[in-house]
């Protein structure tokens, strides 16, 4: 069984990894967007969060690993900040709040710090 850390394989493709993030980033913010227009009861507010949870997920998975290149206090505050991400998504998810802004507003800085 191979075990490769993330650099490496986006490495082994030729990809750029900050890019591939900033493009998944994007993608979740439109969906957000769409689902405030929607409302909070719409399919597309379903489907927003639970591909946001999805990617902050992978993202939290991949920021614990020994071998991410970060530094270990930027890792940790990414990982804050996405616990708070998907403790947001469930409290929309149960219906305790509608508002998905702080949502938006944080993807949002987070896809932007990529770009740097």
């Amino acid at each position: 069984m191979y075990n490769f850390s993330y650099a490496e394989a986006i490495d082994d493709f030729g990809r750029d990894p900050r890019a591939e993030e900033r493009e998944a980033m994007d993608i979740v913010i439109a969906q957000l967007e769409l689902a405030r227009e929607r409302g909070p009861r719409s399919r597309e507010t379903i489907e927003a969060v639970y591909n946001t949870r999805r990617l902050w997920s992978y993202f939290i998975d991949n920021l614990a690993e020994e071998t991410n290149e970060l530094p270990v206090e930027i890792r940790a505050d990414l990982i804050s900040i996405g616990i708070w991400v998907i403790k947001e998504l469930e409290r929309i998810r149960r219906q305790e709040t509608d508002s998905l802004d702080a949502l938006i507003e944080i993807n949002t800085i987070i896809r932007d710090s990529l770009a740097r």
